[in-house]
């Protein structure tokens, strides 16, 4: 009898909260999945090495197709293929352990306002694979030497609740 009681404890195990998680004000829009990398440059800051980062390049999918719909740059920023475009701003941050964080982010329109992204005004990057600097090979030999991170991540774009 205490297997079952020990598998009751364990789920009854608290889970730390997600910080990423949307209000409710917002519904989901889209979803894709960014495949690309991080891309890193080594520094020497305040007397010590480091990898900083420098800027995201991945192509997104449709979840269903499997099709490109887009691309995720330096902004950060989301462009569709159709033109739309937002930018986007962090306000929560979730660390992941080996891979980027998980983010939520406010976008604002920075390309056509007829498109896909139109109306988006959250952009939130969760399932993160990979994509989070190495923890060495940054040192004095290596100063303004670039590398790219592959990585992969869910990205949820949402616009306000109706």
């Amino acid at each position: 009898m205490i297997l079952p009681f020990a598998l009751l404890a364990l789920t009854l195990a608290p889970q730390a909260a997600d910080t990423t998680t949307p209000p409710s004000t917002v519904q989901v829009k889209l979803t894709a999945e960014g495949i690309g990398v991080q891309i890193y440059s080594c520094v020497q800051q305040d007397g010590k090495f480091q990898w900083k980062f420098q800027e995201p390049q991945a192509t997104l999918f449709d979840r269903t197709t499997h099709q490109p719909v887009g691309t995720h740059s330096a902004g950060p920023t989301w462009t569709w293929n159709d033109g739309s475009a937002i930018t986007g701003k962090v306000v929560q941050s979730q660390p992941s352990a080996g891979s980027v964080a998980w983010l939520l982010l406010d976008a604002t329109p920075s390309g056509s306002t007829i498109g896909a992204l139109t109306g988006v005004t959250m952009v939130r990057r969760s399932n993160t694979q990979g994509g989070a600097a190495p923890a060495t090979g940054c040192d004095a030999q290596n100063v303004d030497v670039t590398i790219k991170v592959p990585y992969q991540a869910t990205y949820t774009f949402y616009e306000p609740a109706h």
